[in-house]
């Protein structure tokens, strides 16, 4: 049984590891780095942070997620505003143009993920989206 557990564990970790990598060749803009669109995501998810509070969400340190940032700005994908109650922070939130560049990058993945489950019977689409809510259980925890 442990044997077979560590069959799937593999299994499991290579499959995700290839379906990532296929997915992240469908992005549409090469120049941006993916910790730049994961900190692209966190704003979109999470609504406007401070530097510190993304670069924790980011499990980065703060002086790489003030890189991160700064790249953000010349992009045109991110603002730094001043905390409304701390002179010594600043507000980092989404402009539009950064929503619109997040919008692009799933729209091609999601588009490309589509194709490929229309090739597979409605038994495997199924079966994936049962194994979908069981890994997003699994990554949740």
């Amino acid at each position: 049984m442990a044997t077979d557990q560590h069959g799937l564990a593999s299994r499991l970790r290579l499959a995700v590891v290839r379906l990532n990598r296929r997915l992240r060749a469908q992005r549409t803009n090469s120049s941006v780095s993916l910790t730049q669109v994961s900190a692209l995501s966190t704003l979109h998810k999470c609504g406007p942070l401070t530097p510190g509070e993304l670069a924790a969400k980011e499990g980065v340190q703060p002086p790489s997620m003030t890189r991160v940032i700064a790249a953000l700005e010349e992009f045109g994908f991110a603002t730094r505003r001043p905390h409304p109650t701390d002179g010594r922070q600043a507000i980092v939130e989404l402009t539009g143009e950064g929503s619109s560049y997040l919008r692009d990058e799933i729209t091609a993945r999601e588009a490309w993920l589509d194709k490929r489950l229309a090739e597979l019977s409605p038994g495997d689409r199924e079966l994936l989206s049962r194994a979908a809510e069981i890994i997003d259980r699994m990554a949740g925890q």
